[in-house]
């Protein structure tokens, strides 16, 4: 099992919309919103790592107002 948290800028307008997206697909456990340098922190899991990056860069990248991710990594034994 391989899992992710990603932290998350969106543009000021488009935080709740993004929110409710991300919400939405299967392979993110949990959507938090912060306070600071940051907007919101996800988890995702997978089988893979592939799987993950095909969600990142297919799913949420492609999201309107998403400005800016940045992953960490990380794997269960």
């Amino acid at each position: 099992m391989v899992i992710w948290f990603v932290l998350i800028n969106t543009s000021p307008t488009d935080e709740h919309m993004v929110y409710n997206q991300l919400c939405r697909m299967d392979e993110i456990e949990y959507v938090y919103p912060l306070f600071g340098e940051w907007d919101l922190i996800i988890k995702l899991v997978a089988d893979s790592d592939m799987i993950l990056e095909k969600v990142i860069i297919e799913k949420i990248k492609t999201i309107k107002g998403v400005l800016a991710v940045k992953t960490l990594t990380g794997r269960f034994h």
